[in-house]
């Protein structure tokens, strides 16, 4: 019976890849649809997946919603199209309808209700991220600028710290704010213990602590050789093949020391020490720059050993932080793209419909809240894909009606039909080079 946990495994995979998907596509359609029928552009089926239709039903508009068997991906298919796509008009439904009637079909409507109702499905996209953005941030506040500890975590060592302590010296340093007690952090020399000086109840006093930014897994990365290790959040790095750590920064130079081969790893979780045995993998990282920095990598990511107190956050700090996001993201996905595409980072940073699934089933397994999240990012990456000018996408037809508004009159029928057979090529031929690298990598 032993293929019965792989099979849940992949049930587990595939259903979280499904309902990612599903919300995207769902998100990504109704934009155009919505907006289309703002515009008055007549939606004859909204369609959740492809093939067999599994459920139907007709709205009052005439709309047929369906959820068909396939549910990898989905359309909106308009009064007067000859395909889900929208490239070309049906001409024998086109032909019976007066110029009132035409005025409802995407083919017939004017090039601004046209190229609104196309661009909706991406900026749709954008905005249900922004909204989870926001949310996040509204319902679980930022960290406060004061260095006040908060929840502290389980360390091995001595800790006289508590929770409401006022750090206002780090080894005698001043602390001013918590911007300002990361940037001590960074230049501290690693050891056993530090001296913080803190207000405690109106007192002040030194107590001892760990290294702020002890070797303590805040998060552990997907897909990387720590997360295959069976390390976990909370787990603190004792050695590194020997090597006594007492600080994060002194991870990366001993992991690069090992340029790749395997490294041993004494660990402390919840009071007991075990050890592990993992390989750093070569990885691609984004630079504040723009470009890339490889670096042998085991995939955890650090933090302090406490929580900090966070403040609330209103909606109008909210949404500019989360379009600031949405840039950031926009910005990284441009960045690596443009880098794989000149040779300076490996194409393998290019994840498909593998790689997006296990990621989708990773993000699940740690908790509702970093699924949504995760959804969120991927609903950015797929409003920006569908935004690149090529024929078949959104930013295709888009750049259609830039030629029509310049020209006066939309592309020649073969003209269109090439260009739409040319981009399903490329779309196909990244699809299966993404695939590629999600088997071969």
């Amino acid at each position: 019976m032993g293929f019965l946990p792989e099979f849940g495994n992949l049930f587990f995979t595939l259903a979280a890849f499904v309902v990612a998907l599903s919300i995207i596509v769902t998100v990504h359609e109704y934009g155009h649809y919505i907006v289309g029928r703002w515009s008055g552009i007549h939606a004859e089926v909204f369609s959740l997946g492809f093939g067999p239709v599994l459920f139907s039903r007709v709205d009052r508009r005439g709309t047929k919603w369906q959820v068909a068997a396939l549910p990898f991906g989905g359309y909106v298919k308009f009064l007067g199209d000859a395909n889900a796509a929208s490239s070309a008009a049906d001409d024998a439904v086109m032909s019976d309808l007066d110029a009132q009637q035409r005025r409802h079909t995407m083919h017939g409507a004017p090039l601004w209700a046209r190229a609104a109702t196309i661009f909706a499905g991406p900026a749709f996209n954008f905005i249900f991220s922004i909204i989870v953005f926001a949310g996040f941030m509204m319902v679980q506040g930022v960290p406060d600028d004061a260095p006040r500890v908060g929840a502290i975590h389980a360390m091995p060592g001595t800790m006289d710290l508590i929770e409401g302590d006022l750090i206002t010296r780090v080894n005698g340093q001043p602390v001013a704010d918590l911007a300002d007690y990361y940037r001590l952090a960074d230049g501290l020399e690693p050891s056993p213990s530090v001296t913080y000086t803190v207000e405690r109840a109106g007192q002040t006093m030194d107590v001892t602590g760990p290294h702020p930014i002890p070797a303590r897994a805040m998060g552990i990365a997907l897909q990387s050789a720590a997360r295959d290790a069976g390390m976990e959040t909370g787990d603190v790095v004792l050695s590194v093949n020997g090597e006594p750590v007492y600080a994060f920064r002194q991870l990366p130079p001993l992991v690069d020391a090992a340029n790749g081969e395997a490294v041993a790893l004494r660990l402390w979780r919840d009071g007991s020490e075990l050890e592990v045995s993992l390989t750093p993998r070569r990885t691609d990282l984004p630079l504040p720059d723009g470009g890339f920095e490889t670096r042998w990598l085991i995939g955890l990511q650090s933090g302090t050993f406490f929580d900090h107190p966070v403040r609330g956050v209103s909606i109008t700090e909210a949404v500019p932080a989360a379009v600031n996001e949405i840039g950031n993201i926009v910005s990284r996905s441009i960045s690596g793209l443009y880098h794989m595409v000149t040779g300076a980072i490996s194409t393998c940073n290019l994840s498909g419909p593998v790689g997006i699934a296990t990621t989708s089933a990773a993000m699940a397994s740690d908790g509702v809240a970093s699924f949504i999240w995760f959804i969120a990012v991927l609903s950015t990456a797929v409003g920006l894909l569908n935004l690149f000018p090529i024929p078949i996408l959104d930013g295709g037809h888009l750049v259609f009606h830039a030629y029509e508004a310049l020209v006066g009159k939309p592309p020649s029928d073969r003209v269109m039909g090439a260009l739409m057979t040319t981009g399903l090529v490329l779309l196909g031929a990244l699809m299966l080079f993404a695939l590629g690298n999600d088997l071969l990598c």
